[in-house]
């Protein structure tokens, strides 16, 4: 069987509906819009919960908890094993080069850099936040971990 041999199961393809053809079509004079009204008008839609101007039921229930989603930072996030394999003309690393390196998305201001993988060379890093780990290695390899305000 080739691609240019496949074939629709029988009954998959409907005939396009062709609305305002004449009564003897099914769909004439209304064109399947019911009567007179907001929808039968052309851009008449009612909003999802519009209850025709009755109090909507999700304002009438009262609205509880509190969601700190809406105040969360995003943290662009860099492992040191990524830092390792940035070639070795790169000895400063800031958020800019993250995101010319592409490791990082280009808007990215907030990086935090994780422990995963190891790094043997020298690096001054600039971030938002370490981990620990990721601290405590940068270090060990001779490098600086500097926190961006």
């Amino acid at each position: 069987m080739k691609l240019h041999e496949l074939k629709n199961v029988p009954g998959a393809v409907h005939r396009r509906k062709r609305v305002g053809c004449g009564e003897g079509g099914g769909h004439g004079k209304t064109s399947g819009r019911g009567g007179k009204g907001q929808t039968a008008r052309s851009g008449g839609s009612i909003r999802p919960g519009f209850e025709g101007g009755q109090m909507p039921l999700y304002r009438k229930l009262p609205q509880r908890g509190f969601n700190q989603a809406r105040f969360r930072l995003a943290y662009a996030v860099v492992n040191v094993g990524d830092l390792a394999r940035l070639d070795a003309s790169v000895t400063e690393v800031t958020p800019a080069v993250l995101a010319k390196r592409g490791l990082v998305r280009r808007g990215a201001t907030l990086v935090k850099v994780l422990g995963e993988g190891e790094i043997a060379r020298a690096l001054k890093v600039t971030a938002s936040k370490f981990s620990d780990s990721a601290k405590a290695k940068i270090e060990k390899a001779g490098g600086q971990a500097i926190v961006a305000a």
